[in-house]
């Protein structure tokens, strides 16, 4: 590419994406293979990301799944703590945080989630990726496959893809549903298939789109779908740290046999885009398609290194530090929305762990005010609704705190509540005409278990209006 055609293309980049041709058509992406220092550290990372995954449904925390997020049965498991409907508040915390997160976090280290930590691009890059270079080779012997007639050769290969393809795609959609349902539920439908073909069509049907989206639609979900990338058009400044090229240093660009002591470090060989999984020139600058995978600072480092030329042309850098030749530094700005980050974490974590097992709601009986008794004493009666977020059966009893009187159950006095159930019974409070000061008074009662007192809730007795 000459400096001519490299300032058309800048002029004309973003009128077209590169996964879509001249006539409208996909236009495939056969990316080389990247090496280097970050695809090695995106790989050992990608390692741990994918053991994580697959080991997370068998873990369990007092009998429990370590995560689980049961949306039909409104039951959701972090980190081992159970969260109920009940805990809204702390999920509408916990979603304005992860907002937040997401707003401040993109402002100042733009895409980089992206390319190291989102699941489309592990599985893509880190999985199917390499099994289509197992399988079908490098980048330039998967283009001439797929200009080769349908013989034994690619028959035999594409075949062997897309069975693989498949059936990693049907392990991939079982994991989900484990995350879902949890793994021993999961297994107990595996062993009885038969019984449970709704969910067997559903993972097939999720296995499809699985299968679809990485052996077809791929860089796609990052263009067109994801709905982050625009959010990073919005986000970004000349402060954010992005994958980026440093034009100062690299303009103009020119071929190595054309090059004067006026040129620029880049010697227009393209390495970065060859290497793009999604058909950019990063030397366009920030571009929605960019998910900051980091392949074009590998391959742009090997050249530099291979002309005698330092390394970082393409870097982790911010517009304002290349436009004002500065090195990248942690700034105030940075220093700041890092720190409300931090702040928002820990605010989140204070809030799961002093969250309450036992969620309490006493409440009056509706539509009753208060009875006489043939003693002389008045009763009102209440329902006491309880859920026990915990993993352990409580047995609580109840006790009337200030103010003398009975507690008799209505039917059955059971005072336990199951792990991770609700219970409800309905009592009377029984006092003395004496002990009444007003037409309504506040009592106080306490759920103890083995002396030790697990909650404390508030209610209104009604008794007869009291004329001095």
């Amino acid at each position: 590419m000459n400096e001519n055609n490299s300032k058309d293309n800048k002029d004309t980049f973003r009128d077209s994406i590169a996964t879509i041709n001249a006539e409208g058509k996909r236009n495939f992406i056969y990316p080389k293979k990247p090496k280097g220092k970050n695809y090695s550290l995106r790989t050992y990372f990608s390692v741990v990301y994918l053991i994580t995954f697959f080991t997370l449904p068998f873990i369990k925390v007092n009998g429990e799944p370590f995560f689980l997020f049961n949306i039909l049965e409104r039951k959701f498991i972090f980190f081992g703590t159970v969260f109920w409907p009940q805990d809204f508040f702390i999920f509408g915390i916990g979603m304005l945080t992860f907002i937040v997160f997401v707003i401040l976090f993109t402002v100042v280290f733009g895409r980089i989630f992206c390319g190291w930590a989102c699941p489309q691009t592990i599985f893509m890059e880190m999985v199917f990726r390499k099994i289509e270079y197992w399988i079908e080779g490098n980048a330039t012997e998967q283009k001439l496959l797929q200009q080769k007639p349908w013989n034994a050769e690619k028959i035999y290969k594409r075949g062997l893809k897309l069975i693989i393809f498949y059936n990693i795609s049907f392990v991939i959609a079982n994991y989900f549903l484990a995350y879902l349902i949890g793994m021993d539920q999961l297994l107990g439908y595996i062993k009885h298939p038969s019984a449970h073909i709704g969910t067997l069509v559903s993972l097939l049907i999720f296995t499809t789109i699985f299968f679809f989206v990485y052996w077809w639609f791929r860089e796609q979900v990052c263009i067109v779908v994801c709905p982050y990338g625009r959010l990073q058009g919005v986000l970004l400044d000349k402060n954010s740290i992005v994958v980026a090229y440093d034009h100062i240093r690299g303009e103009p660009r020119t071929h190595l046999k054309h090059a004067t002591n006026n040129s620029g470090d880049c010697i227009d060989c393209l390495a970065c885009v060859k290497v793009c999984p999604t058909g950019i020139d990063i030397r366009n600058g920030t571009q929605l398609e960019c998910i900051n995978c980091t392949a074009c600072i590998d391959a742009c480092d090997d050249i530099m290194l291979k002309v005698n030329k330092a390394k970082g042309l393409v870097r982790y850098a911010s517009e304002a530090s290349i436009t004002n030749k500065v090195k990248l530094v942690l700034n105030n700005r940075i220093k700041a929305y890092s720190t409300v980050l931090i702040i928002l974490l820990l605010f989140l974590s204070f809030l799961i762990v002093t969250r309450d097992d036992l969620d309490v709601r006493l409440m009056r009986t509706s539509g009753q005010t208060y009875t006489s008794l043939n003693d002389g004493r008045i009763s009102n009666l209440y329902n006491l609704k309880l859920v026990n977020k915990s993993h352990h059966i409580i047995n609580y009893n109840l006790v009337l705190e200030n103010i003398k009187g009975e507690i008799k159950y209505v039917g059955s006095n059971t005072t336990t509540v199951e792990k991770e159930s609700y219970s409800n019974i309905q009592f009377f409070v029984i006092i003395n005409r004496s002990e009444i000061k007003s037409w309504k008074t506040n009592i106080q009662l306490s759920l103890n278990e083995n002396g030790k007192t697990l909650k404390r809730v508030r209610a209104n007795f009604i008794g007869p209006e009291i004329y001095n």
